[in-house]
């Protein structure tokens, strides 16, 4: 484990932080325990599970699970192993089945968790086993969000999710409940592996405006878009609302709800304009008026939201797996499910133009990031550093785009996770709005 607090590691005073963050084991380790073993996860969605008996595969870092709905319509996160020797008891990435039966020896476990068959119970077992007690292990606590996004924890004693998410909750809506309808996930699960932390992926996401310009030159280049005329300083807004939490706010006319149109096909935009008296009577007109169903953001420590929603699995510390998924609005016509999935498409994914190039980026930083000599070298997070502000009607610290406010943020909360030994020492930003 490492001998210095990880906080020594990350000085937002000067805005730099230490490369090896990245790539050293024992943080690595520590950080599944102190992390991933205690803060909220996005595990799925009811819409993938809508039916007594669904289950979807999922992780929770490096922990397989099982989001089921019970035979009586509860929703569960099971450690995807049998009590007995350890084998995986479900090794299908989603269905529905009344129970789960191990390959090994047969132990069988229902979807509510229950140890409901093993063989030789009478011959071998004597009938002595106490099956009460050797059943699924579950999390201790599972919690749905607006927009039917079910978040789980290991931690019996974490904060609700009501309070770990916070203020975050508030920009959520925009992506997740702008309908009465609700969202769906597009079925199918789309995975990748990149050789890079998964830090990094998710902390692009949180809110680093800064490399859009650049990085994704050609994309816009393709679309018939060049860079934005006086790009720096009119680029909108970089919000965090706290507990590591970070998005990208742009301004009217920038998003998918845009009453021009511009930039969306005309089946989604005539949709948007068409549900916008709906979505003001949801989110009120500040929201249902600033022109993006959401932006792009990340909820810590990685779930991620832009045209998709996104798990950054850790599978080492120089590996990640990826996992996305498209979504949309169970209202929209087929057509328009269409138009959105073939966006999607275009965009996103290791086919996809803009995760491409962004890809590309987080493997070179990874590569050069741990050789001698790279990771002796500070890390450099300066931009609108001493400049945050707030910004009427939105809640939490802002930085005009492009910043690293949120990048600061993101680090300075992962980092008090992973000195603290308890949620008793870790400082939750307060909600300011209901």
């Amino acid at each position: 484990m490492p001998t210095t607090s990880i906080r020594s590691m990350v000085d937002n005073k000067t805005g730099t932080m230490n490369r090896s963050l990245f790539s050293d084991k024992d943080i690595y380790q520590q950080e599944l325990e102190q992390v991933f073993g205690r803060c909220w996860l996005f595990i799925g969605t009811e819409s993938q599970v809508p039916k007594n008996n669904d289950f979807f595969a999922n992780y929770m870092g490096e922990d397989p699970i099982l989001l089921t709905r019970d035979s009586k319509g509860k929703l569960h996160a099971f450690l995807n192993m049998c009590r007995h020797r350890g084998n995986r008891i479900c090794r299908a990435d989603a269905g529905n089945a009344p129970s789960f039966m191990c390959t090994y020896h047969g132990w069988t476990f229902a979807t509510d968790g229950k140890l409901v068959g093993v063989p030789g119970y009478k011959e071998a077992y004597f009938e002595e086993l106490d099956r009460s007690q050797w059943g699924l292990v579950e999390a201790g606590q599972l919690d749905v969000a607006k927009g039917g996004l079910v978040f789980a924890t290991w931690d019996k004693s974490a904060p609700s999710l009501r309070d770990y998410l916070g203020d975050m909750a508030w920009y959520m809506d925009m992506a997740f409940d702008r309908t009465g309808g609700g969202i769906e996930v597009l079925s199918g699960t789309h995975r990748w592996v990149l050789s890079c932390n998964w830090k990094l992926g998710a902390d692009n996401f949180a809110g680093d405006g800064y490399h859009t310009y650049l990085t994704h030159a050609s994309m816009q280049a393709a679309r018939g878009n060049g860079p934005r005329p006086g790009y720096f300083g009119q680029g909108g807004w970089s919000m965090t609302p706290g507990n590591g939490h970070g998005t990208v706010r742009v301004g009217s006319g920038q998003g998918f709800n845009n009453t021009s149109g511009e930039g969306l096909p005309d089946s989604i935009a005539q949709y948007h304009r068409n549900t916008l008296p709906e979505t003001r009577k949801r989110l009120g007109d500040f929201r249902a008026n600033t022109g993006s169903t959401g932006g792009v953001f990340t909820v810590f420590p990685n779930f991620s939201h832009q045209v998709f929603m996104r798990n950054w699995h850790p599978r080492g510390p120089e590996k990640t797996e990826v996992w996305s998924w498209c979504f949309v609005e169970k209202d929209m016509s087929p057509e328009v499910k269409e138009a959105v999935r073939l966006r999607h498409t275009w965009m996103m994914g290791p086919s996809g133009n803009q995760d491409q190039d962004d890809m590309n980026n987080w493997l070179q930083c990874t590569a050069i990031g741990k050789t001698p000599m790279g990771k002796k070298v500070a890390l450099n997070q300066m931009l609108g550093l001493n400049h945050d502000t707030k910004i009427e009607g939105y809640p939490g610290t802002a930085n005009l785009a492009p910043s690293e406010v949120c990048q600061r943020e993101f680090y300075t909360f992962w980092a008090q996770l992973m000195d603290a030994p308890s949620w008793n020492q870790v400082k939750l930003a307060p909600r300011t709005i209901s």
